[in-house]
């Protein structure tokens, strides 16, 4: 029997999360027609999940769970990869009234043993009493397991193979915990985001009608892992509670083609998806002139673009090389958010395309003002380029606070604070990170530093990142643009870290290609003089060899990690190497 793609019309009146729960949203979307279809690697369909299916197996998987006699409300931990089994136990879990955790299903974010040593932290801070995952990653779970206390772990096979539950069961419902998301940690380790049903559907409800205004015709398309919040809110939940269906295909496939994408897009008239710059950055970077003359990006109406910092520059890049292929500028929509809100918070007017904000770099720097570059007189600094993320979605609050806390005006850098229906409750079992970033009434630290402009949200970067040098605000992105204008230069990543004296010294590691010890010695005195020149600083570089810096789970650069490890090994009189990537 050859195996079809589950169809764009659902054939259901549409209805935009205007459900309590989940589980309550998976019973309607269930009576369509539409789906989850998955891909391999050569672009085939290998796997199809239709909604109405989907509910049969997470009933049938629910009650296998609960024969396990767990209380109402314990936690199982899910792998959570690019397959079927990953979206039947999670709803599984929906239906039974147990409270799914994701882990992240990526053995290649570090060495063997970074990840399972992150693995045991995540199965010891959620307290879960059950943890399930495929075959093939099962031996990461079982190591990480050892000496945890568990009720049952093994595959998804392992759970089909018990006895089910035959009593009544009742799912979660919507004054109930939805599931727990550990954020990615780029600054920190991983906090366990508890989002409940109400703040996930009132933040469907602002994401799918007010800022996608999405519509019976709409087909959704991705490669975002399903354990960072943009690919699991976004492409798992969202498409589920507004019966859309979805064409998914994993990460590692599409970093390894990244043309797969597109194709899918183009083959599927997928209308809705969404990347990091970094996405768009890499089809620009690989894709052929003659990749592109068989692509039709004339259906793509909404290319989603957040989860990082927005590197305009990338995405002129990508349209500049997909143009020809139909893509439309106008469909970029930036974006903000984080898991602490379910997902966004901020999204910027459909079919305006990017809207940029360019700065003077030096009032920027000193003042923390954000004065628009055609205000400066000439002879000033270079202006820095900011992409604005649009207003906040309804029933959001935003403030931008100084360090004192106070609100400060439109253009005025400092801390964002959200304040809505979909913030999270807190993090599980951390009361004290808890309370540092939500205060009683409901206002949520986000972190980022940024401003308002004209009502639109502008990020400027994380204030943990935030370089403080001779008494300057230096942003790591700014040293790390100029590094990577290098054509020897993959990426960088920047940071403050203590001088001879004990005083901040600005420092950026250089994922360089450049083998040639004189070549490598130029490349370096031309950053340090870029660097001079535009940011008027002094910086240390040193040139590590490409795909070594660290990053998050979710594939985020961890500035965190790279200044840990320099601030350990790079002493005056250290010869310590930077280590060999095992990626």
């Amino acid at each position: 029997m050859i195996m079809t793609a589950t169809p764009t019309a659902s054939g259901l009146p549409l209805r935009v999360a205007d459900f309590t729960s989940l589980s309550e949203a998976l019973d309607y979307a269930a009576a369509g027609d539409t789906g989850y279809n998955f891909y391999d690697r050569k672009g085939g369909l290998r796997a199809v999940l239709g909604y109405r299916a989907l509910r049969e197996d997470a009933e049938d998987l629910g009650r296998r769970l609960a024969a396990l006699g767990l209380p109402r409300g314990a936690h199982i931990a899910l792998m959570a990869d690019t397959e079927p089994d990953f979206v039947r136990l999670f709803f599984a879990c929906q239906r039974v009234g147990l409270v799914p955790v994701t882990l992240p299903a990526s053995p290649h974010v570090g060495s063997h043993d970074t990840y399972v040593a992150q693995l045991r932290r995540l199965l010891e801070h959620s307290r879960a009493d059950v943890a399930i995952a495929p075959g093939e990653s099962l031996p990461f779970l079982q190591e990480a397991a050892r000496g945890v206390s568990l009720r049952f772990i093994g595959t998804p096979a392992d759970l089909r193979a018990r006895p089910r539950y035959e009593a009544v069961v009742r799912p979660l419902g919507h004054d109930e915990v939805a599931y727990i998301q550990f954020t990615s940690g780029t600054t920190r380790v991983g906090r366990g985001v508890v989002v409940t049903q109400a703040a996930l559907m009132a933040n469907l409800q602002g994401i799918l009608g007010h800022g996608l205004a999405i519509g019976p015709e709409d087909r959704a398309v991705s490669w975002l892992p399903a354990y960072h919040d943009m690919g699991f809110v976004g492409f798992v939940l969202a498409p589920l509670a507004s019966q859309v269906s979805v064409d998914c295909l994993s990460p590692a496939d599409f970093v390894k083609r990244p043309l797969l994408w597109l194709t899918l897009i183009s083959r599927g008239r997928g209308t809705i998806s969404f990347s990091p710059s970094f996405g768009y950055e890499l089809c620009a970077r690989r894709l052929r002139a003659e990749d592109v003359a068989r692509l039709d990006l004339s259906s793509w109406r909404v290319a989603g673009v957040g989860a990082e910092m927005i590197r305009a520059d990338f995405l002129e890049r990508f349209v500049g090389v997909l143009a020809p292929a139909g893509f439309d500028p106008h469909a970029f929509l930036a974006c903000y958010g984080m898991a602490e809100c379910s997902l966004a918070i901020s999204m910027a007017p459909l079919g305006k395309g990017l809207d940029v904000d360019e700065v003077d770099r030096r009032q920027l720097a000193e003042a923390s003002i954000a004065v628009a570059a055609h205000d400066v007189h000439a002879g000033e600094p270079s202006a820095v380029t900011f992409v604005k993320c649009g207003t906040p979605l309804p029933g959001y609050e935003v403030e931008i606070r100084d360090e004192n806390g106070r609100e400060v005006r439109e253009r005025r850098t400092g801390v964002i604070f959200v304040r809505g229906a979909s913030v999270m409750s807190g993090y599980f079992a951390d009361p004290e990170a808890t309370s540092e970033v939500l205060s009683a009434d409901g206002w949520l630290d986000t972190g980022d530093i940024g401003y308002l402009a004209d009502g639109n949200i502008v990020i400027t970067g994380r204030k943990k990142d935030l370089l403080i040098i001779n008494g300057r605000n230096i942003w790591p992105q700014e040293i790390e643009l100029i590094a990577e204008e290098e054509p020897d230069v993959r990426t960088a990543a920047a940071f403050a870290s203590p001088g001879p004296q004990g005083e901040e010294t600005a420092v950026v590691l250089v994922e360089c290609r450049q083998v040639d010890p004189a070549q490598r010695t130029a490349l370096v005195r031309r950053l340090q003089g870029a660097i001079v020149a535009q940011l008027g600083i002094q910086c240390a570089i040193e040139l590590v060899a490409p795909h070594t810096l660290p990053r998050t789970s979710s594939g985020k650069l961890s500035r965190g990690s790279a200044r840990a490890w320099f601030v350990e090994h790079r002493g005056p009189a250290s010869e310590t190497p930077w280590p060999t990537s095992s990626r």
